[in-house]
């Protein structure tokens, strides 16, 4: 998946689950932890294995559910004893999200469950990357974008979009989450902390 596929999965997840368990749109600081996890497992594995050469394809420790759900519980048990434990359970669903959402998008695109990414170490993805981070993100980036430009989209293409303005709505929904803070706080301090 591409990182604002995971950001949107992510996202609509969190929302969705907030809303019908506490009936109440994410905080800005739960957005925050969403959005961060479900880019996390990329930002940790990808590198090591494509710019540094760690790991041989880019869905190791950071991917493993070995790994994922010890952490997830961790931060979310510390998150819980620090007084925000919705902002560690935004973090949890967003970090263990990513996981079947890459399963998900190479069974649609290849018709396979390729069970490597989230098994490491008992079973490895494996990868060549000559290019480095950048040259590897280019080659996979160019096509899309090309698809995206010719305004000749694929069905995938077309459905990715069709995600991305449902999200934005659930967001704008929610009460844009982040920006709404960020408006808030700038107000807040432009008037002297006296409030709105």
């Amino acid at each position: 998946m591409w990182p604002w596929e995971h950001v949107i999965v992510g996202y609509v997840t969190y929302s969705l689950f907030r809303h019908l368990v506490f009936q109440q749109a994410p905080t800005g600081r739960e957005t925050l932890a969403v959005v961060f996890a479900s880019l996390l497992p990329d930002l940790i594995d990808k590198p090591l294995a494509m710019q540094f050469g760690v790991f041989e394809g880019g869905y190791a420790l950071a991917h493993s559910v070995f790994f994922a759900v010890p952490f997830s519980l961790l931060v979310g048990a510390l998150a819980r004893r620090y007084g925000a434990g919705r902002t560690g359970l935004a973090f949890a669903i967003g970090y263990l999200i990513h996981l079947p959402g890459d399963l998900l998008s190479r069974y649609v695109q290849t018709g396979e469950v390729a069970t490597e990414r989230v098994l490491w170490p008992v079973e490895q993805a494996e990868g060549e990357y000559s290019e480095g981070l950048v040259g590897e993100f280019l080659e996979f980036f160019i096509p899309y974008a090309y698809d995206l430009i010719t305004l000749d989209p694929s069905p995938y293409l077309l459905f990715q979009l069709g995600l991305m303005g449902c999200a934005f709505l659930l967001w704008v929904y929610d009460g844009m989450p982040v920006l709404r803070e960020v408006v808030l706080g700038t107000r807040r301090r432009m008037t002297g902390g006296s409030g709105l």
